[in-house]
């Protein structure tokens, strides 16, 4: 059985109204639901961040974007050039609009349960944190998210089932490809209720406390909440258990699903139908403003949970071109580059917590890929860390820890300390 894990009940996750106050100045995310663009949605971004913040656009972990050292005094026209360009559908729901989608499928589930989830008023309350996800069957996404659909196949011949999966683990539950967005707003609900099942329970073990009291709940001054499914004392199974009884269905026997490694996509990807996609790395997630320009011409961009870009359903000609121009404007599209599964926090001098320029020091020490993604942190807190097996290199002030979370991978770990040292040696 899971043990709970609690937060602060304060949901601090910046938005597009809600402004962090970063080292470097302000900054505002932007969520973009299956990392999904368009050529003109490239644009006014490219414009917004040359007028109001520092010109750079940067790339999540869950194919969100950023846009640093915005002016305080711009917040309010910055909203309004996202919300014309619809990318801002829901002032209500902007922090929640967060869903993962495997970058090479082409799921129109991802419009579909962005536009129903903001149409739930009472999702709105979700955390910032909570994820969904629609994976394609690759299981590049379903795996670290909260709730997640993932196509399976039920029997040889029959046809296909979706698992919904909470905080990565299979309960049984499967539903028609039809029945997936339904599904996955019934998940969002259980995970709301079973959190005040869990803040209620708590508080009535407490003595002398009433649930209605104002410090109910609260801990060293601020309330507690979990924020995430896997912060819930047994969150898999209950709030598994509450979709089901909410949507009518019986669960069958949970499933050992495989989880892949996600390999970014990189390179000329053949898609059906003869098409052709191009996938480039963004070194360290941060698109410069002549990468943003080349990009305002594309018919769509997908933005990819690592930090690089797809684009989708070319010819072959078309393709070819494109990889030349993204090649041209600075993006890695070669296999092979020493970019692959390199990723890092800010750093200094955008976050005040950090103990070192891990964007700087990411470049002067990396050379070729290690077999593991590698991500730079600039303090404990290891702020964007990957959800499978990396390497972490992690600032201590005086220097930096290479080790690898679960204690996987220790021939990465010894390649990637040596060229830590040289880089620092050098």
């Amino acid at each position: 059985m899971s043990q709970p894990s609690t937060r602060a009940d304060v949901d601090a996750c910046p938005g597009a109204l809600r402004l962090h106050a970063a080292a470097d100045g302000p900054l505002a995310r932007v969520r973009v639901p299956g990392g999904r663009l368009t050529g003109a949605h490239v644009r006014v971004l490219r414009e917004l961040a040359g007028r109001w913040g520092d010109g750079h656009v940067e790339l999540t972990s869950r194919a969100n974007l950023q846009l640093r050292a915005v002016r305080d005094a711009a917040a309010a026209g910055l909203a309004a050039g996202l919300e014309a360009a619809g990318l801002l559908p829901s002032r209500t729901h902007e922090l929640v609009r967060n869903i993962a989608a495997s970058p090479l499928g082409g799921d129109p589930a991802v419009d579909r349960l962005d536009r129903a989830l903001c149409a739930d008023s009472r999702l709105a309350s979700l955390p910032g944190r909570f994820l969904f996800a629609l994976d394609s069957g690759l299981g590049d996404v379903a795996f670290s998210a909260d709730v997640a659909a993932l196509p399976v196949h039920t029997h040889e011949g029959h046809p296909a089932a979706v698992a919904i999966l909470f905080a990565g683990a299979d309960a049984g539950l499967r539903v028609a490809p039809d029945a997936v967005v339904p599904a996955l707003l019934a998940a969002a609900h259980a995970f709301l209720d079973e959190r005040a099942a869990q803040r209620t329970t708590a508080v009535e073990a407490t003595p002398g406390s009433r649930a209605d009291a104002p410090d109910a709940g609260v801990a060293d001054g601020r309330r507690q909440v979990a924020w995430r499914v896997r912060e819930l004392a047994d969150g898999p199974a209950r709030v598994a258990a509450r979709t089901a009884a909410a949507l009518g269905v019986r669960p069958g026997p949970a499933a050992v699903l495989p989880r892949p490694v996600p390999r970014e996509p990189i390179g000329l990807i053949e898609q059906p139908g003869g098409r052709v996609a191009v996938g480039a790395l963004v070194p360290l997630g941060r698109l410069r403003p002549v990468q943003l320009r080349v990009l305002e011409s594309a018919a769509t961009v997908t933005v990819t949970p690592w930090r690089g870009i797809v684009l989708r359903g070319l010819t072959p000609e078309a393709a070819r071109n494109w990889a030349a121009a993204l090649t041209e404007a600075g993006l890695e599209v070669a296999a092979g580059s020493r970019w692959a599964g390199v990723t890092a926090c800010a750093g200094r001098p955008g976050c005040a917590k950090s103990l070192a320029d891990v964007r700087h020091d990411a470049d002067a020490a990396t050379t070729a890929g290690t077999g593991l993604p590698v991500h730079w942190v600039g303090c404990a807190r290891g702020c964007g860390s990957p959800a499978g097996p990396h390497v972490r290199v992690e600032a201590t002030g005086s220097g930096y820890r290479v080790r690898s979370p679960g204690g996987s991978g220790f021939a990465a770990v010894t390649e990637v300390g040596a060229l830590v040292s040289a880089a620092r040696k050098g």
